[in-house]
């Protein structure tokens, strides 16, 4: 696992937690919310979201082939889930959440696998 780039990594998290809100952030904050303005807002918030991805990927693509990337940045979503899911929406995490999280993380494993 020796290419993965870090500096990538942490982008792709602050990305992560940014589209989370735009994604599900809505659901409980604009709930009362007309879907038009709820589209706009997440639009913007994606704009913001992508000034951080867009970053990510070019950097990670010097190191990490485009399936290893993609890989990597499925387990960071699900790092940044987890937080979001508990603090922001108030969800706990069942025993099913995370077997599916370990399968993931053992797909980081072999992707990078020689």
């Amino acid at each position: 696992m020796s290419n993965i780039n870090w500096m990538a990594v942490a982008l792709l998290f602050v990305s992560n937690m940014i589209m989370l809100y735009a994604w599900y952030g809505h659901l409980k904050s604009m709930e009362s919310s007309p879907v038009w303005a709820v589209v706009l807002v997440s639009w913007g918030i994606a704009l913001i979201e992508y000034c951080f991805m867009i970053p990510a990927n070019r950097m990670g693509s010097k190191t990490m082939s485009l399936e290893q990337l993609k890989i990597v940045q499925e387990a960071v979503a699900l790092i940044a889930f987890v937080p979001f899911s508990v603090l922001v929406m108030r969800q706990p995490v069942s025993w099913n959440y995370a077997a599916a999280s370990v399968c993931i993380f053992l797909a980081v494993f072999f992707i990078f696998c020689k």
